[in-house]
């Protein structure tokens, strides 16, 4: 292949031209005075469409749930979360440095989590055990293959928290891919969240960046925590101007992603020694398995001589994300790879 073929996630995609030519013009300040004009444009948007009363941008999405589970919690209560959350797996421990918390493991094999698996997990105030505090669900779930959590899940969750006085947050880091999938908008589908947190760079498209939306008093507490974690960026602007394109023209195209991740899990589907469940690919994720048990990381390697990147997720597993900057042709092409290697990489185990 004369181009590389770049799924290993939709983080990897380029500015676009559009993007570039309002990066260059951006009007900027000092934003940690709050006084570039751009960021408060990206604040005040992006909380209008989530129907909050504020916004602030941050770095990436690791700092944007972090600083919400520090406004949401006490240190010493524990985080409800998916066994296999972003929080968990890929935030390098901070929700136990940064607030003191310890996260709650509670699986969900289909990846969606529900009252009827997080009730029993809750801990009340007591001289014993760290109480619940906290409530997080993500939405897409990266590691469940970008599965959506349904709004009527959702209601449940909201419902019952409410009632016991437990705050929660969304990682809504691909939450426009959810809105897409499920045919609803983002303010609905978080409405019931304390904070919510989405990424400007993943399926969006924007260079660098991510936003944390709540109540204003929650987010003017949220400015100071950005600071404590060294993510005052001063002429942030250039940046913001980027996440604007992103966050008004990103979402339309999110169908295609996922229409190329259908392509890619049905011709996985049809490839011997893969496991997959081909229907459940909901959004731009899909994560198959080797049945030979083993091999990705030899899978990944031999991809990459043929031009095409893929990630692999221990022993034998693999995930591939579509994205703006992979097309449909080039996904045909990758699926045509893929089958061909996963062949020569069971010949190859077959033969020692």
């Amino acid at each position: 292949m004369s181009q590389i073929i770049d799924l290993r996630s939709d983080t990897v995609t380029r500015p676009t031209p559009e993007m570039r030519a309002a990066m260059a013009a951006a009007e900027v300040g000092d934003d940690v005075y709050g006084e570039d004009p751009t960021v408060n444009l990206l604040e005040r948007r992006a909380a209008e469409i989530f129907g909050r009363e504020a916004a602030l941008f941050v770095p990436s999405g690791t700092m944007g749930n972090e600083i919400a589970i520090r406004l949401l919690t006490q240190p010493g209560q524990e985080v409800i979360a998916e066994s296999h959350a972003h929080i968990l797996d890929f935030e390098m421990a901070t929700t136990a440095i940064f607030s003191g918390c310890l996260i709650r493991a509670v699986p969900a094999e289909d990846g969606i989590l529900t009252w009827q698996q997080i009730e029993p997990a809750l801990v009340p105030q007591g001289g014993f055990r760290a109480p619940t505090g906290l409530i997080e669900i993500e939405n897409t779930h990266n590691l469940r293959g970008g599965v959506c959590t349904p709004l009527s899940v959702l209601e449940e969750i909201w419902d019952n928290a409410k009632q016991r006085k437990l705050p929660l947050h969304c990682d809504g880091a691909r939450i426009f891919n959810a809105a897409v999938a499920l045919n609803c908008d983002v303010k609905t589908l978080t409405r019931g969240f304390d904070t919510v947190m989405f990424c400007l760079s993943k399926g969006l498209g924007a260079p660098v960046g991510s936003m944390l939306a709540g109540s204003a008093e929650r987010m003017a507490r949220a400015r100071i925590l950005r600071k404590c974690l060294g993510g005052g960026m001063r002429q942030a602007g250039v940046l913001a101007a980027a996440g604007l394109v992103a966050l008004e023209e990103g979402p339309k195209r999110l169908a295609n992603d996922h229409a190329n991740a259908r392509l890619l899990a049905e011709a996985l589907s049809n490839t011997e020694g893969v496991s997959i469940d081909a229907a459940s690919v909901e959004t731009n994720i899909v994560i198959f398995r080797l049945l030979t048990g083993s091999g990705a990381a030899e899978l990944a390697a031999r991809l990459k001589k043929r031009g095409v990147l893929v990630g692999a997720l221990g022993r034998d597993a693999i995930r591939v994300v579509t994205h703006r900057d992979v097309s449909r042709s080039e996904c045909i092409d990758a699926a045509e790879a893929l089958a061909e290697e996963i062949e020569a990489l069971i010949v190859s185990k077959s033969a020692s």
